[in-house]
C-alpha cells in the first residue's frame, strides 16, 4: 500500500469536457485526512487467497451468469450465451462467467492471476475488505490517490492521452464497439502493473477495470451548492447504485469518455459484469494480509 498525505485537493472539474449529468462538477477543495491505498487493483491471485480461506461465494456464482464483452467469447462458449443486452449489444449473458472463469465457463485466471479480479459486485468488494482488514475508498479518496499530486490534470500523467507518444493506460483501441485493435497492448484486462504509476506509485487508475467506491451514488454532485473546503466527504447517506471510477478497457472517447480522473459513473450494487474490480484502503499500513 501506499500513504496518502493529509491535506486538501482539487476534486471534479470544471473542463468542458466533462460529463453534467454525472455530477463531475463543480470543481472543489476537499481536504483529507492521511490514509493507505492499495497501489493496484485486487488481482485474481488476490481474491483466490480470499476465497480459499473463507469459502466466500460471489454473487456471480450464485446468479450462475455475468456479462461478458461479446468479442472476448471463445467459440466452445457461445453455446453458454443466455442472452444480450439490448441498449448495449457488445455485452452478452454467459452462464458461468464468474471471476474464476472471466470469459466463460471454459475460460480461467490459472494463466491471468497477475490480473485484476472481475465479475465483483460491491458487496463481494466490501466482503474482501474487510477480511483483510481494509475497507473499500470514499470516493474522494479515490480521486486524490488516482490525481498522484497533480491539480487540474485530465489523466495522472497530464492532458494528453498517450505520453510521451507511449500508450499510458489500458482503453478500447480503434473503432468502438466494432473493432479493438489492441495497440495499447490489450484487448482485455492487462496485468496490474502494466503502464507506468502515478505520482503516489498507484498503478492502473485510468483504464483495464472500474473500481467500485464506498459512497452511494448521486447524480447531482453531493456538494454541488457547497463550494467551502469540504472534510472528509462520503457521499450520500444511502441510494441504489454504488459509484466507480477509473474507466476499465472498454471505455473509448466516441461512447463513454470516463477514464478521465474526475469522471464517475455507478452500478447497482449487486451488480457485475467482466471489467468492474476494485482496490481497498485503510487509515493505517498493513503489513502481512496473509497473517489477517
Amino acid at each position: 500500500m501506499v500513504k496518502i498525505p493529509a491535506g486538501p485537493f482539487l476534486m471534479g472539474t470544471n473542463s468542458a469536457i466533462a460529463y453534467p449529468a454525472d455530477g463531475e462538477g463543480p470543481q472543489r477543495s476537499v481536504w483529507l485526512d492521511e490514509f493507505w491505498i492499495d497501489e493496484t487493483s485486487v488481482t485474481n491471485l488476490d481474491f483466490s487467497e480470499f476465497i480459499q480461506a473463507t469459502g466466500y461465494q460471489t454473487e456471480a456464482e450464485i446468479v450462475g451468469w455475468s456479462f461478458v464483452p461479446a468479442y472476448l467469447i471463445s467459440e466452445l462458449d457461445n453455446r453458454h450465451v443466455v442472452g444480450q443486452s439490448e441498449n448495449t449489444p457488445w455485452w452478452v449473458g454467459v452462464s458461468g462467467a464468474d471471476w474464476l472463469h472471466p470469459l466463460g465457463p471454459s475460460s480461467s485466471v490459472a494463466e491471468i492471476l497477475d490480473h485484476p479480479v472481475a465479475h465483483i459486485s460491491w458487496d463481494d468488494a466490501n466482503s474482501f475488505a474487510q477480511w483483510s482488514g481494509k475497507r473499500l475508498p470514499t470516493e474522494a479518496e479515490w480521486e486524490k490517490a488516482a490525481r498522484g499530486g497533480r491539480e487540474n490534470s485530465i489523466y495522472p500523467w497530464g492532458d494528453e492521452l498517450n505520453l510521451d507518444g507511449e500508450f499510458a493506460c489500458n482503453i478500447w483501441q480503434g473503432e468502438f464497439p466494432d473493432f479493438n485493435s489492441g495497440d495499447d497492448g490489450y484487448i482485455g484486462t492487462a496485468p496490474v502493473y502494466s503502464f507506468a504509476p502515478n505520482g503516489y506509485g498507484l498503478y492502473n487508475v485510468c483504464g483495464n477495470v472500474w473500481e467500485w467506491c464506498m459512497d452511494w451514488w448521486s447524480d447531482n454532485s453531493h456538494y454541488r451548492n457547497n463550494y467551502q473546503q469540504i472534510s472528509n466527504p462520503s457521499g450520500p447517506t444511502s441510494g441504489v447504485n454504488k459509484v466507480i471510477k477509473g474507466g476499465s478497457y472498454l471505455c473509448h472517447d466516441s461512447y463513454c469518455n470516463r477514464y478521465r480522473i474526475s469522471a464517475r459513473t455507478s452500478q447497482p450494487k449487486n451488480g457485475f459484469t467482466a471489467h468492474i474490480g476494485f482496490r481497498c484502503v485503510t487509515d493505517k499500513k498493513i503489513e502481512l494480509l496473509g497473517s489477517l
